[in-house]
């Protein structure tokens, strides 16, 4: 490991120190390792990957009233302090940029394969048994609802919309992470979503049917 990946790993642990469960360090230690495991599969920069992995969430705008300019300026202020190169910080804050699925409509068409991996790795740690978790972890810090029959979810929402929205932890599921599976981009994250996509199918039918006490 070199001495920059250390250098980022203390200091995303300070600057995540906590964090709601969801978005902490584990979150962070859990999508760099995924996304160690596909590039293993992929022809790409490892130190974009590990860089990226390890700061995409240093300033989720969810929890920075929406500011999505903040983790950039952190980002690039730090790896600046590491005299990092020029044009790697250029590609790890292209992947920050670029990440999340609310953005999904305004990135690019033509994406490197570093963002495809950490895409990859993040949207794989908000599925599955761990997905499960942290969105029932982040419905309870929001004071969402875990579940209403007659709320239904929304889908296609904008940004905006998306952004704004406070519906149910359940709903969660239909909006975003069902979705997940069929929005990765290469073929490991393929392979590794299929298991936890089903795990989450199961773990609604068997919700739904506890609720309506069938």
């Amino acid at each position: 490991m070199s001495n920059t990946i250390e250098s980022t790993i203390q200091f995303v642990k300070e600057k995540l120190e906590g964090a709601e469960a969801g978005h902490d360090w584990f979150h962070i230690e859990r999508v760099w390792k995924l996304s160690g495991k596909i590039a293993q599969t992929e022809n790409c920069n490892l130190e974009v990957v590990e860089l990226s992995a390890l700061l995409h969430d240093i300033a989720d705008p969810k929890f920075h009233d929406g500011d999505e300019t903040l983790a950039l300026k952190i980002s690039r202020d730090f790896l600046e302090s590491q005299s990092v190169d020029g044009k790697i910080i250029q590609q790890v804050l292209f992947v920050i940029q670029n990440i999340s699925f609310k953005n999904r409509g305004e990135a690019p068409k033509d994406l490197p394969i570093e963002l495809k991996i950490v895409q990859d790795a993040d949207r794989i740690d908000a599925i599955g048994a761990i997905g499960v978790a942290r969105t029932f972890n982040f419905g309870g810090f929001k004071n969402n609802l875990m579940y209403h029959p007659d709320i239904q979810p929304k889908l296609n929402m904008s940004k905006e919309e998306y952004k704004k929205s406070n519906g149910t932890t359940i709903n969660h599921f239909y909006e975003k992470l069902l979705l997940l599976k069929d929005l990765m981009n290469t073929n490991e994250g393929k392979k590794i979503a299929e298991e936890r996509h089903r795990f989450m199918l199961t773990f609604l039918d068997q919700f739904l049917k506890e609720w309506n006490v069938g």
